[in-house]
Parts: structure tokens; C-alpha cells; sequence
């Protein structure tokens, strides 16, 4: 009898055992899960869950995704015609801005004749312009049209494939610029789709040379007023401008520490003299040989002479690929990536496989993101992340099911514009920090709770989040009226972490 007391007390031991085993299996697989959607996205919804299920796993899942986002970022985005505008072909934007230039300075033509003590002018340029003229909102209305778009993109997996929304960020922020400069902002739109999205996953140097391209670029850092020194433009006389040479060595390649002097900085800007914006041409850039310093320059210890003025467009072509070819160039990238999609402060080890690869692969960025998704330290769960402002709300759109109408869109851009990263308003040209450090904050907590709680307000029952969700988590949330339950969901530590 004992003996068998004790065969059986074996068995319920072993069952208990498998049971455990089964239940913590489970718990590391919706962990995975979770990190997967969250990292490589703006988090789950239940058609991603079923699409990493039918991948055979996160980790599979996760190295088939980025195929499918080099595919998708080889296709045309998809663009609701409500907000299409933004996409323009570059000459109708380049028309459009310049009307709305010439409205302005007629308003305020309009609004000082009108003030003036001599009796008002009878001319038809002094009448009072209408204040819904609709070219004197042309840049406004891009910026709000291209924002609304990365809104739907973040957080509808239907409309963009999820990894290719949050290298589009990534990227985006890297080489940021911003739509706060009045010659931006009617840009930004067609700069994101246009010369970051379709280089996300392709050479980095092609990244970097349609960045350096686009009419966003060369105004944000100035880089069309850039010519030879000595350079006659009407009556004036111009020279170099070194802003865009300092921040494509500094931020956007080499970094701080890469090796480079301040006679690099000049020499690269003499290099890009004559690169500038093409109103009438659809690429929005052309090099003009007048405005190009011609003189041998020395860039990194190469010397680069033009043997003739055309080529100095070959010149800057052959400059920004030496500068993303650089050792520094590619522990920089490699460090960027490790901090956004594993940790504020990524192993070393990580960052070195990242960095060889980069080399080794010539800057293959699909490559790179491929060492990165297989390295054991993007899921090792002691690397935490958490969401910026930014990621919070795509997250929050996501798991509702995307911003419903113009009112919702309105609710998303204020929530971050109130939290310091308004969509393409960093200012500056290093791009707003990922880290907790900077974003985690007793106030901003507060202020995700109540977006959480609007945008839950039509969405009752968001009970797939449940098995990401710690169980003291959920403790907590089951001991509150039903009706707050989804708000909770989305406002809960479990949810800002990634």
C-alpha cells in the first residue's frame, strides 16, 4: 500500500513538474512575444500574435519580418487621399511653398500699409487678405498631413508593415530634421517617404546620399547657401556654409570621437559646394558647377581634385562614401541600433558583432538587422527598454486598433506635443534620446495614464493584452470597476516597457 501511495505521489510530482515546466514555457513564449512585437513594432495586436504563431515562434517570426519590411519598403506607401497632399511630386511643392511665401509678404505688405498714417492705399494689394487664405496654411497643412501619416503607419499593421514603421523612426531620427524651420516644413513629408523609407533596409551610404539629396536636408542645414568662397550671387558675395559637412561627420557618420579635425569639417564643406535644391526638378536637387570650389581638397588624409567643374558632384558622391565606409562610422551605427532595440546601455559584445557586420557587409543594413535579431542579447530579458513618448502613443493606437478620425489624430499629436517630441519637431539635428533616462518622469507617467484612459474610452475590452501583463499587475487591475480595466492595461508599467 505505501509503495503505492508513494508510485503515486511520484506521478502527481511528476505531473505538478511537467506542469510547471509547461506553465513557465508558456510565460517565456508570450515574454518573447512580447519583446518581438514591441521592438521590431509598436507592440501586439491579436492579427500579429497569430502571425508569430503561424511563424513557428518570435524568433522566426522576427527574421522573416525584416524580408517582408525590405519588401514593403520597396513598394509605394499607402496613403489615405485625405492626406496624400504631403507626397506631392517636389516641383508642386516647391510652387505651392513659394505662393505661400508671396501671400505672406503680401499680408504683411497689406497689414503696414494699413497701419500707416498716410490714408490707405486703394491699390489692390493694400485690401485686407482673408485669414483662411488657403495658401498662407500651405506649410502647416503638409506638416499635419505628413504626422497624421506617421501616425497610421506606427500603429496600422494592415496599412505598413510594423518593423518598417519603426526603422522609418529610427532612421528618420538619425538623420533628423526639422519641420519647426519654415523651409522644411512643407518637405518633411515627402523626405520620409521618399529618402528615408525606401533605404531602411538597402546600402547605408545610399541612405546618406538621398538624405543629403532631398530639399528637407539641404535646408535644414543650410547646405543649398553653401558655395566656394568668393562666390558672386547677384551683388552679393557668399562663401561656405558647415553646418550640413560638421553634422553628416559628427551625428550622422563618423561621430564626436571618430577621428576627424575641424580642417575636415572645412575641407568636406569646400567638397559639397554647388550641391543644392532643383524647384523644377523632380529629385528637388541638382549640383551647380559655378558655385563648386574646384581647388584639390584633402578629406581624412585623401585628396579629392576635380578635373573639371562637372565633376564636382562625383566629389561629394565619393566623399559621403568614404565617410560611411569608416571603422567609427560603422561603431556608430552599431551602438544607435544596439540602444533603440536592446538596452539603454547595450552589451559591448553586441555592439562589436553589430559593428563587423556593418563592415564586412559593406554597410548591408538588412544584414546588420539580421545580427541584431539573432544575437542572444536582443532576448535576454535583462535587456529592458523603455518607450519613448512617441513609441507609447503608437502603442496605445495599435493595440485599440489605430486613431479612428481627425478628433483622435488631434488627441495623439497634442499627447506628444505635451510630452517634448512633437512628430518631425526635434529641433536639433542629433534626434531626441531613446533612453528611460530622458522620458521617465513622475509627470510624463501621469500624462500616459490619462491618454490611456481617452483613447480607451472606445475600446471596453483589450483582454489579449492580459498574458504580457505581470500577474501583481493584473491583481491590481482585477480589484478596479470593470470599465477601467483596458485604460489600466494600457497606462501599466508592463505596457511603457518593451
Amino acid at each position: 500500500m505505501n509503495r503505492l501511495l508513494g508510485s503515486c505521489a511520484a506521478v502527481f510530482l511528476a505531473c505538478l513538474g511537467l506542469l510547471g515546466s509547461a506553465v513557465a514555457e508558456t510565460r517565456q513564449s508570450d515574454a518573447d512575444t512580447w519583446r518581438a512585437l514591441s521592438r521590431l513594432g509598436y507592440g501586439p495586436t491579436p492579427a500579429l500574435i497569430a502571425q508569430v504563431q503561424q511563424a513557428g515562434g518570435p524568433r522566426a517570426w522576427a527574421l522573416r519580418e525584416i524580408d517582408q519590411a525590405l519588401a514593403a519598403s520597396q513598394r509605394p506607401a499607402q496613403l489615405e487621399p485625405a492626406v496624400a497632399e504631403f507626397n506631392a511630386p517636389l516641383p508642386e511643392i516647391f510652387g505651392s511653398y513659394r505662393a505661400e511665401q508671396a501671400a505672406r509678404r503680401e499680408k504683411r505688405a497689406n497689414e503696414q500699409a494699413a497701419s500707416a498714417s498716410a490714408p490707405p492705399m486703394s491699390a489692390p494689394s493694400a485690401q485686407p487678405m482673408p485669414a483662411d487664405d488657403p495658401r498662407l496654411a500651405y506649410g502647416n497643412r503638409m506638416a499635419r498631413e505628413s504626422a497624421a501619416w506617421r501616425l497610421t503607419a506606427c500603429s496600422r499593421p494592415d496599412i505598413e508593415n510594423p518593423l518598417l514603421a519603426r526603422l522609418t523612426e529610427f532612421w528618420f531620427n538619425h538623420l533628423n530634421v526639422s519641420a519647426d524651420k519654415g523651409s522644411v516644413k512643407p518637405f518633411v513629408g515627402s523626405y520620409v517617404l521618399n529618402a528615408i523609407r525606401p533605404h531602411v533596409l538597402g546600402r547605408f551610404d545610399d541612405l546618406l546620399l538621398a538624405s543629403s539629396r532631398h530639399p528637407a536636408m539641404l535646408y535644414y542645414l543650410d547646405q543649398a547657401q553653401s558655395v566656394a568662397d568668393g562666390t558672386m550671387q547677384g551683388k552679393q558675395r557668399r562663401g561656405l556654409n558647415e553646418n550640413y559637412a560638421r553634422e553628416l561627420m559628427e551625428l550622422h557618420t563618423l561621430g564626436v570621437h571618430g577621428g576627424y579635425t575641424q580642417q575636415d569639417v572645412h575641407e568636406l564643406a569646400r567638397i559639397l559646394t554647388g550641391w543644392t535644391v532643383a524647384p523644377q526638378q523632380p529629385g528637388g536637387f541638382r549640383f551647380a558647377p559655378r558655385l563648386h570650389d574646384a581647388q584639390p581638397k584633402a578629406l581624412l588624409g585623401q585628396t579629392f581634385v576635380s578635373a573639371r567643374p562637372p565633376q564636382g558632384e562625383e566629389e561629394g558622391i565619393a566623399a559621403i562614401r568614404l565617410l560611411a565606409a569608416q571603422p567609427a562610422t560603422a561603431r556608430r551605427i552599431a551602438l544607435r541600433l544596439a540602444q533603440w532595440f536592446v538596452a539603454d546601455e547595450p552589451p559591448p559584445a553586441l555592439v562589436d558583432r553589430l559593428a563587423k557586420s556593418f563592415q564586412a557587409s559593406q554597410g548591408n543594413l538588412r544584414t546588420v538587422m539580421r545580427t541584431l535579431v539573432a544575437s542572444p542579447a536582443f532576448w535576454d530579458p535583462t535587456n529592458k527598454l523603455f518607450k519613448t513618448p512617441y513609441d507609447y502613443v503608437c502603442s496605445v493606437l495599435t493595440a485599440s486598433g489605430g486613431a479612428q478620425d481627425d478628433r483622435e489624430v488631434n488627441q495623439a499629436l497634442g499627447a506628444l506635443n505635451g510630452a517634448g517630441q512633437g512628430i518631425h519637431r526635434w529641433p536639433t539635428p542629433d534626434g531626441y534620446k531613446s533612453d528611460a533616462a530622458t522620458w521617465l518622469a513622475p509627470e510624463a507617467l501621469t500624462r500616459r495614464a490619462d491618454y490611456a484612459m481617452v483613447v480607451a474610452r472606445r475600446e471596453p475590452s483589450l483582454d489579449y493584452l492580459t498574458p504580457f501583463i505581470q500577474p501583481a499587475t493584473m491583481q491590481r487591475i482585477d480589484a478596479q470597476p470593470s470599465r477601467l480595466r483596458a485604460g489600466l492595461l494600457l497606462a501599466s508599467p508592463d505596457f511603457m516597457a518593451k
